[in-house]
C-alpha cells in the first residue's frame, strides 16, 4: 500500500492550497488527512468514509477547507482556502481498509497506512 502525498508549499495568508493523495496497493474504507507541528500532536483535519460518503471535519479548518475524492483514479483531495499562519504544518493522508464510526474518522490510531506528508507554510 502507498500513498503519495503533493502539493504542498508557500502560500500567502487568505489564499489557497490543494493537496492531493493518490493511493495505490488499497480499495481503502476511510481516508483522511492530518496535519503536524513541530512539537504538537498530529491533528485530524478532514476524513471521509467510503461506503456512504460520510466527511467529518475538524472545528478549527470548517468552513475553509473540504474534502473530495476521486474513485476512478483513487486519490483525495484536500481544498484549503482562506488560509492562516496557524495552518502550517506538515499535512498527511492517512488510509485505511475499515469504513469507520464517526468518533475514529479524525484519531490517528485508525490508521495503518501514512503517506510522506508535505509541507505547507503560510506566510508572508
Amino acid at each position: 500500500v502507498q500513498l503519495q502525498a503533493s502539493g504542498g508549499g508557500l502560500v500567502q495568508p487568505g489564499g489557497s492550497r490543494r493537496l492531493s493523495c493518490a493511493v495505490s496497493g488499497l480499495n481503502y474504507g476511510t481516508i483522511a488527512w492530518f496535519r503536524q507541528v513541530p512539537g504538537k500532536e498530529r491533528e485530524g483535519a478532514l476524513g471521509i468514509r467510503r461506503q456512504d460518503r460520510k466527511t467529518v471535519t475538524a472545528d478549527s479548518v470548517k468552513g475553509r477547507f473540504t474534502i473530495s475524492r476521486d474513485d476512478a483514479k483513487n486519490t483525495v483531495t484536500l481544498q484549503m482556502n482562506a488560509l492562516q499562519p496557524e495552518d502550517t504544518a506538515v499535512y498527511y493522508c492517512a488510509t485505511t481498509s475499515r469504513n469507520w464510526i464517526v468518533s475514529a474518522i479524525l484519531q490517528p490510531e485508525s490508521y495503518e497506512y501514512w503517506g510522506q506528508g508535505t509541507l505547507v507554510t503560510v506566510s508572508s
